[in-house]
């Protein structure tokens, strides 16, 4: 009777799900049609329901950013927001120049030097740095020979305690060549403990020499050591890198000077000197809030600062072999952490070369590398589960292939229109653009799941334990309905899997990359027109489709601008090459940790197993698209965002998919693409849910909330589920 009523409700099931699927399609063909008749009437070419666009103006800065811009749109390339060519400093705006800004200029001010950040520093850093300034300053006095390096450092103690309004120079002593660099006509120095008229008197060399070698000996060491930690944990802050910039130009500069010719001055009064000085560090704010937006080499500052991680979870992961400095636990989560910046060097590396080459190598590096990250981590856990014959590992593949598959059909989409629905209000996008990856995600997650709808329906149920209500076993002759524990289709015995499932399997997992290439010949030679990105000479500038139609229906063309041809690089083809391998075997390295210490956090039995595969291990990948997407709802371009998830979803089911279905083709893991019902339905009602949000072509903060609390739920339940069968 069970077994009955399961085939009858999968039949129902299916009904649904393709009854659903063609009321969604019609209802976009009808949408598309209604428009094609009123752009009729209205005169409009027959092009124009292709070039209808929303209401934004993409700008490439030169050809190499224009290629990446075009790539960026071209189906299967994953989106990435940063910049892969130097943009000119005179060309940013006065918040990003305030941010490369060397400190050795002294700038007017007209703010209050008491701020939070200010005060912050002082607590952070200014008491201990001052008072290791202060003990330094003694021990230099008592050595008499190091008295002037003494009085430096007593002042520099004074300087480093608040160190926002002063400056600190270097004074020019009669050089014929000497002319005044740093201080400008609105800020004059005050040189303390320097009379105009009093004459300079120099030390002997032999007196100098001994001095210079007490300094470091004694003094400079210990300030170095103190100047490091305060740059290192400034930097690591982010917000404080200023502090960090001061610590690193004293320690590179103002130590190595003579102490004659550092002096601390105030720019609060103006006075005339007779000698000429050279200004050397001016601070007036130890935090800034816009340096989220700081980039080292083109890579954003927070993704450099977790860079260490990598190194980190290598040495104690490898050499802590049997936990001695650091738990299972720990190592698990450093070794997750450091695939965070990895993934964001692999994405620049291949950013930059396919913006860089023409198509064909672009396409060759995204297929190769756009999804090593992923693909590296299933096949290190698989393998390593067939090694110790845990079956648990398999089921995380498959909960992390589907949890990736969630977060990139809901919830990077969602995030996304929430955010830059804050902020816009109506955002509007391509529908045909996003109709194309709806109707592959169709076709991905019909082919996925295939083997699975087949297997529920040709499978013989199997029940472990079958009891009824007065306690007796299924041989008993009580009466009463039974209740079945651990049900599952038992597809081993006899000749079904490997005579029917098994050929499927290979049958889907052939056909999904050709759909894959027919996907891309359609958007990148036939049907091209359907992003409308031209890449001309002139400005960039957006024209009205047709006088008779709506405002907001208008032509974006996108246009290199010409005043850059000499674009500057942040990584050149070769380098890229060399990064994207580097950062390939790194994260090859940090994934068999993670799998080497997952079991003690699966063994957690307040935790679900599927659970931390659709969060954890699904979507730590996937944090520098996440990043990139909410950057480009920012900038009012919901089009990137919503193809951000779009992308990677059809590179889960349509490339790495058949790619492990491959790879245990040649060496058996005991991989099966067989998913439990939980990631079937899931995916399934997912797919209808974002294409039913996506038909109208706009997109706000309510729909995105919609999709985001359908993510929740699903996470919901995948947080409440049991454990797979056997782990």
């Amino acid at each position: 009777i069970a077994y009955l009523h399961t085939r009858v409700s999968t039949g129902y099931l299916l009904i649904l799900f393709f009854s659903t699927a063609m009321l969604v399609v019609s209802r976009r063909l009808f949408v598309i049609w209604l428009l094609v008749i009123l752009g009729s009437s209205h005169n409009a070419c027959d092009d124009s329901w292709e070039e209808i666009q929303s209401k934004r103006t993409i700008r490439a800065e030169n050809e190499v950013e224009a290629n990446k811009v075009v790539n960026n749109y071209r189906f299967g390339f994953r989106k990435w927001k940063s910049h892969v060519t130097e943009r000119p400093f005179e060309d940013r705006s006065e918040v990003v120049k305030e941010l490369y800004s060397e400190l050795n200029v002294i700038k007017p001010h007209s703010g209050h030097l008491i701020t939070c950040g200010n005060v912050a520093y002082v607590f952070l850093f200014g008491w201990w740095v001052s008072l290791v300034y202060f003990l330094v300053s003694i021990l230099m006095l008592i050595t008499i020979t190091g008295v002037p390096y003494g009085k430096l450092c007593w002042k520099l103690s004074c300087y480093f305690l608040w160190p926002f309004g002063k400056s600190i120079h270097e004074v020019l002593f009669g050089s014929g060549f000497s002319k005044r660099l740093g201080c400008c006509s609105y800020c004059e120095c005050n040189i303390d403990g320097v009379d105009d008229n009093s004459p300079v008197l120099l030390p002997s060399p032999t007196e100098h020499r001994l001095s210079t070698y007490m300094w470091l000996l004694l003094g400079y060491p210990p300030l170095v050591v103190i100047h490091s930690l305060a740059c290192f944990f400034s930097w690591i802050l982010v917000f404080t890198i200023p502090v960090s910039k001061m610590n690193a130009r004293t320690m590179a500069v103002i130590l190595l000077l003579p102490p004659e010719d550092v002096s601390v001055s105030s720019c609060s009064q103006r006075k005339h000197q007779g000698y000429e000085t050279r200004a050397l560090l001016c601070c007036y704010h130890a935090v800034n809030w816009y340096y989220y937006k700081y980039t080292v080499d083109g890579i954003n500052v927070f993704a450099v600062n977790l860079l260490p991680l990598v190194i980190v979870a290598i040495v104690i992961g490898y050499i802590d072999r049997e936990n001695h400095y650091a738990s299972s636990d720990v190592k698990f989560a450093i070794a997750t952490g450091s695939i965070i910046p990895l993934s964001y060097y692999i994405g620049m590396g291949i950013a930059s070369i396919s913006a860089q080459s023409n198509f064909a190598v672009g396409a060759v590096v995204n297929a190769t590398f756009g999804s090593i990250t992923e693909l590296t981590f299933y096949i290190t856990a698989l393998i390593r589960g067939h090694h110790a014959a845990n079956p648990c590992l398999q089921e995380i593949v498959k909960a992390a292939l589907t949890g990736t598959l969630l977060g990139c059909i809901l919830f990077i989409p969602g995030i996304c229109m929430i955010i830059g629905g804050l902020r816009h209000s109506e955002q509007r996008f391509n529908s045909r653009s996003t109709g194309v990856s709806s109707a592959l995600l169709f076709i991905s997650v019909g082919g996925v799941f295939a083997p699975t709808l087949f297997s529920k329906a040709y499978g013989n149920l199997v029940c472990e334990a079958c009891t009824n209500s007065t306690g007796g076993n299924s041989t008993s002759n009580s009466s009463g309905p039974f209740v079945c524990h651990n049900c599952h289709y038992d597809l081993n015995n006899g000749t079904l899997f490997h005579s029917h499932v098994e050929p499927l399997v290979y049958t889907v997992s052939t056909l999904l990359p050709v759909a894959y290439i027919i996907g891309l010949i359609f958007t990148l030679k036939t049907h091209s027109h359907i992003y409308n990105i031209h890449v001309e000479e002139g400005q960039v500038r957006v024209h009205p489709s047709n006088d008779n139609l709506p405002h907001h229906y208008l032509f974006v063309y996108v246009h290199t601008v010409t005043g850059h041809h000499g674009a500057v690089v942040h990584w050149s083809r070769w380098r890229s090459l060399v990064i994207l391998i580097m950062a390939t075997v790194l994260t090859s390295a940090c994934a068999d940790l993670v799998t080497e210490h997952i079991q003690p956090i699966l063994n957690q039995p307040s935790i679900s197993q599927y659970f931390i595969g659709v969060t954890v291990l699904a979507m730590v990948p996937e944090i520098p698209e996440i990043v990139n997407g909410i950057q480009f709802a920012l900038q009012n371009n919901i089009s990137l965002s919503l193809e951000v998830g779009g992308c990677i979803a059809v590179q889960v089911c349509m490339l790495q998919i058949p790619i492990l279905v491959l790879f245990n083709a040649f060496y058996d893991v005991g991989f099966v693409l067989l998913f439990s019902d939980l990631h079937l339905w899931a995916s399934i009602f997912s797919v209808i849910v974002v294409n039913y949000i996506f038909m109208d072509g706009k997109s706000d903060y309510f729909q995105g909330t919609a999709l985001v609390v359908v993510y929740l739920i699903l996470l919901a339940l995948y947080f409440f589920a049991p454990s797979p069968a056997g782990c």
